[in-house]
């Protein structure tokens, strides 16, 4: 069973720290990677959703070697918090 991705989202940056969005689509390909969801702009839409609700917040931004703009966000108290409370512990990753 997969998380929803949102949540997988969520718990990756619980695990990690800090990413963009890049390098979660990366970690996520293997379980996400077929579903016609994993697109690039879903998932900006999905950290931006977990950034307007307190659980990620921008740390910094720079431009990637293809000059295309990369933000790189880290988990908040709130969203490490939310993982622990709605991630069961066979799924959390951290």
């Amino acid at each position: 069973m997969l998380l929803p991705v949102r949540t997988a989202v969520l718990n990756h940056l619980y695990k990690v720290g800090r990413a963009n969005v890049e390098e979660i689509m990366t970690a996520l390909e293997d379980d996400y990677g077929q579903e016609k969801q994993f697109t690039k702009k879903l998932y900006i839409d999905h950290v931006m959703a977990l950034e307007a609700n307190g659980l990620l917040e921008l740390e910094n931004y720079d431009l990637s070697e293809k000059e295309e703009l990369q933000l790189h966000y880290k988990i908040t108290e709130d969203g490490k918090n939310t993982v622990v409370k709605y991630v069961d512990k066979k799924y959390r990753v951290a």
